[in-house]
């Protein structure tokens, strides 16, 4: 695990009130790596592994954020985690290098797509009790998460 993570992003998300133990999960694999067949010889490319991501509710993940060293724009990891987010269907997608976080809104409930948050402005905004506080916030994820419930609970069956 890089600085950036242990020094700003987990103790971020962490002071805004989100549970380490069960809405926070790091470093997490979601595939096993495209296969790529060479002949007779079948391998895997490289897992696809999200920095972090957070849970609403159990099972209801809510947010995706990439995390890069502070090197980097904020935006640079900000690609990588859309498709993220789009492969495990997560309405709210973040990239961060530890100095602000970028925000990629693909729920459509906000009215803007995409702003550079400030650090310290980032930690008001993912904390649950602003979420409580603000409407236009509380409106969005409860939106997203409900979309999100959704088409958890009503995925099209595959027909032969």
């Amino acid at each position: 695990m890089n600085e950036i993570f242990v020094q700003y992003i987990t103790p971020a998300i962490s002071q805004a009130g989100w549970n380490l133990h069960t809405q926070i999960r790091e470093e997490v694999t979601f595939t096993k790596g495209r296969v790529i067949v060479k002949g007779q010889s079948v391998s895997r490319g490289k897992p696809k592994r999200a920095d972090y991501i957070l849970y609403y509710k159990q099972n209801i993940p809510i947010a995706v954020i990439e995390a890069k060293k502070n090197t980097y724009g904020v935006g640079e990891g900000m690609q990588q985690a859309l498709g993220y987010a789009e492969t495990l269907d997560i309405p709210f997608v973040y990239s961060s290098n530890g100095d602000a976080f970028l925000e990629h809104d693909r729920s459509g409930t906000s009215g803007q797509v995409e702003r550079e948050i400030a650090f310290m402005v980032f930690l008001y905004h993912l904390s649950k009790n602003s979420a409580a506080s603000s409407p236009k916030l509380t409106n969005s994820w409860h939106s997203a998460t409900n979309s999100n419930q959704n088409s958890i609970n009503h995925r099209p069956t595959a027909r032969n």
